[in-house]
């Protein structure tokens, strides 16, 4: 911790100010100060219009070097991307997050350092290097001077932050390692709690561990991702991927399904490796054309104490969403050039979920005008990307910088989302009404906050607020 700072005689009362994914589901960085402390919750990378998103996270709206600490409650790029600007803009403390994001963070930052240094050097090309050149908003270098600041506290343990601070993680059940972060500050002779709940999970979860009772506390800020809509039940969307595979397969096509790398990738993964044993579906060969997938793999491997039973067993014998049952990973660029052109039918998993990008785009290229393949959508798909415009009622789809005869049959699946829906939230948190003091909506668009505040409301709860940008909450 920074010890340089002195504690002052009278302190101020602890406060929480929203900052970043406030009336958004973006860039999520909320700053605490407390305990003569500033300890910044979460650091994601804001997602938008290049301009603005690059503004954005080039400048905080704080001091980086004034920081005390660091607490990521997962591994997610619109929660932790920003990490290494912050790190670049002075800040040399300690980051705080559960075992499994640790080793996450060192996949996944080092993927956006990828993207960041590529995504910069086309846009110098496309100018014809046209001075001043465009700088990647952090490089790889940036990536490891994060490495070195990471503190892995496991789940359920107390740690002393210093100054009467502590902090908690519990179980989310949104992704591996994913965590609400609990902090008790005493302050004046009586202890202020902050509940964060970062994203929560949905209940059921087919591979993780279910999400951990929530604290109570005089603060509690939660997602509202979903906060009024109810997702499709797992078990029938599970029912339509089954059988769009098989429909697909009878015909002698491919099955091209597009998915994030982390998290949606091992869902697929595991109920396709379900069906299989299910004899849902003829035995087609499934490949995860995607290195970034591989190497998350890895990190599953390393912590079957976060899984659910049957999958932990699975990946403690050496298989399930390792590899083998049906599944091959590829890593080469090569062998996924071989792979593209493959007669015959298969199933295939790659990034990007949004089509935008990654190794799905030459699946796509290749397939799109064969009728006798699918692209089976699992992923939500905003506006403007690829992937919302294959679900348009349109003959041709423009990308790759040219247009295409969509002949390739086109499912959305919508039931997958790892996020809590309505139900969900209303069952993690009825438990709390009467138990919190004030409860702060964040990481949703207004239309679902403000429905999830009604929804809170009416269960119980009094004080119930969406905060705006810069918007501040005293602990207590």
């Amino acid at each position: 911790m920074n010890s340089n700072k002195p504690t002052p005689a009278g302190s101020h009362e602890p406060t929480l100010t929203f900052w970043g994914a406030a009336a958004s589901v973006s860039g999520s960085m909320h700053l605490l100060e407390a305990a003569n402390q500033q300890i910044l919750l979460d650091c994601g990378l804001h997602q938008g219009k290049r301009e603005e998103a690059r503004e954005r996270n080039n400048h905080f709206p704080f001091h980086p070097d004034q920081l005390d600490a660091v607490i990521v409650s997962h591994a997610h790029i619109d929660h932790c991307g920003n990490l290494p600007t912050l790190t670049r803009r002075g800040y040399t403390g300690p980051i705080y997050c559960t075992p499994p994001t640790r080793d996450l963070l060192r996949v996944m930052l080092r993927d956006s350092a990828k993207i960041q240094e590529e995504d910069a050097a086309h846009i110098n090309i496309a100018r014809n290097y046209a001075e001043p050149w465009v700088q990647p908003l952090y490089t790889q270098a940036d990536v490891f001077r994060v490495f070195d600041q990471l503190v892995a506290v496991p789940f359920g343990k107390e740690l002393d932050l210093g100054r009467n601070v502590r902090l908690r993680f519990y179980e989310a059940g949104h992704i591996l390692g994913s965590a609400a972060v609990h902090i008790r500050v005493d302050h004046e002779g009586r202890e202020r709690r902050l509940t964060f709940t970062g994203d929560l999970g949905r209940r059921n979860s087919p591979i993780l561990k279910p999400a951990h009772d929530l604290p109570p506390a005089d603060v509690l800020v939660s997602e509202s991702t979903y906060g009024n809509r109810i997702h499709e039940p797992m078990a029938v969307t599970v029912e339509k991927l089954y059988a769009v595979v098989q429909s697909t397969i009878a015909r002698g096509g491919k099955v091209l399904i597009p998915a994030f790398a982390l998290g949606r990738t091992q869902l697929i993964v595991h109920l396709l490796q379900k069906g299989l044993r299910e004899d849902r579906f003829p035995e087609v060969p499934i490949y995860v054309d995607s290195p970034l997938a591989a190497d998350i793999v890895d990190v599953y491997r390393s912590h079957p104490n976060s899984l659910s039973a049957d999958v932990a067993e699975a990946v403690k014998e050496g298989h399930g969403i390792l590899g083998g049952d049906g599944v091959r990973y590829v890593r080469e660029f090569e062998e996924s050039n071989r792979l593209i052109t493959r007669p015959g039918p298969y199933i295939v998993i790659a990034s990007a979920g949004m089509c935008d990008a990654g190794r799905i785009v030459a699946h796509l290229k290749q397939n799109v005008d064969d009728p006798r393949c699918t692209v089976a959508l699992v992923s939500y798909q905003a506006h403007g990307t690829t992937g919302r415009r294959l679900t348009e009622n349109k003959p041709t789809i423009r990308f790759q910088g040219r247009e295409w005869n969509k002949w390739i049959d086109v499912v959305h699946l919508n039931g997958f989302s790892g996020h809590a829906d309505k139900d969900d939230f209303l069952a993690y948190l009825k438990p709390l009404a009467g138990k919190v003091g004030k409860v702060r909506l964040i990481h949703g668009e207004h239309e679902q906050a403000d429905a999830m505040a009604d929804n809170l409301r009416a269960i119980g709860f009094d004080d119930v607020k969406v905060p705006e940008p810069g918007e501040k909450v005293v602990l207590g």
